[in-house]
């Protein structure tokens, strides 16, 4: 499996916290696994056109929760984290965002049928542009 990461600057969220959260959802679900390297800090900012800064505050966060460490020579890998994997289930990384999914479609006046294909339509789309 590779890392996939999806950095949206027009996204309120700031980009730092966009890869905070997608690297923990990556590990929860077992995307990325310990000991797995990740893109260095500039390979990063030049491949999504962002400032290194901002993905090095990012992995200094994920370092300071224990979920990444510095390996001299390697860069940043993800950290043997196994009781933490066991604490936090992908699941529960994915029920915020469900929520607020939900309430937008009742806002909207959506039925439940009708929100559950748009996003089943969503995921649908979403792994057919990750296949190559």
């Amino acid at each position: 499996m590779h890392m996939i990461f999806s950095i949206a600057p027009s996204d309120p969220t700031p980009i730092y916290r966009q890869i905070v959260d997608q690297v923990r959802r990556q590990i929860a679900g077992g995307v990325i696994v310990p000991g797995q390297e990740l893109p260095s800090v500039r390979a990063m900012a030049q491949q999504h056109t962002i400032n290194p800064m901002t993905v090095s505050k990012a992995y200094s966060l994920l370092e300071a929760e224990g979920l990444l460490e510095r390996r001299r020579g390697m860069g940043m890998v993800v950290a043997n984290h196994s009781e933490q994997s066991d604490k936090v289930q992908p699941q529960d990384l994915l029920r915020p965002s469900l929520k607020a999914a939900a309430q937008q479609a009742r806002q909207l006046g959506l039925t439940a049928q009708a929100a559950l294909a748009q996003f089943e339509e969503c995921l649908k789309k979403t792994h057919q542009e990750e296949t190559p």
